[in-house]
């Protein structure tokens, strides 16, 4: 028998009302279903990797369900060196994903280039793509990577969401004039 102790609420809806900005609910949601894209490029996928077993659990935090289809994730976590060759692809996949999307750069090499300095080696995943947080070591423990993700999810939850859109919908931008392009 469930009692009103045990939810923390009263189970009748009788005039009871739950009151919250549409934003808070919104982000709410979207903090506890993160669904990650991992783009495992070198050694700190093996960590991302780990991260997901029974030692770590990642599922505490609603990011279990790793997606390999750029449009069914929202979180695109680089793990490893990004080279120029890869580059390419990382960010075809980044504009394949829906938006919101959030990108976690993993590891030295992938927020920096890491320990290498050569031609082949792109030096920080961030000049291909927007970072919203980078997660320090050679490689990160899967602890660390948890921690970056918690850092996300309070990020998330201070995005404005819904009332941006609404703000848009109140008051459109102007038509733009048409201007033609003349080569001289």
């Amino acid at each position: 028998m469930s009692t009103e102790a045990a939810y923390g609420y009263n189970s009748k809806v009788e005039g009871e009302v739950i009151v919250s900005k549409l934003d808070t609910v919104v982000n709410w949601i979207r903090k506890h279903s993160v669904w990650p894209m991992p783009m495992g490029l070198a050694c700190c996928a093996i960590e991302l990797m780990a991260s997901g077993g029974s030692r770590f659990d990642i599922s505490r935090f609603g990011m279990e369900v790793m997606r390999f289809s750029p449009r069914q994730s929202d979180c695109m976590i680089v793990s490893g060196t990004v080279t120029y060759k890869m580059a390419e692809v990382v960010r075809r996949i980044y504009d394949q994903m829906a938006e919101p999307k959030w990108v976690v750069a993993m590891g030295a090499c992938a927020s920096t280039g890491g320990m290498y300095r050569s031609y082949a080696v792109l030096q920080g995943v961030d000049r291909i793509v927007p970072v919203d947080v980078y997660i320090s070591g050679c490689p990160p423990r899967p602890e660390a990577l948890l921690d970056g993700l918690m850092k996300l999810q309070d990020q998330i939850m201070k995005e404005p969401s819904v009332s941006n859109l609404l703000k848009k919908d109140m008051h459109p931008a102007p038509k733009a004039l048409k201007t033609t392009a003349i080569a001289h």
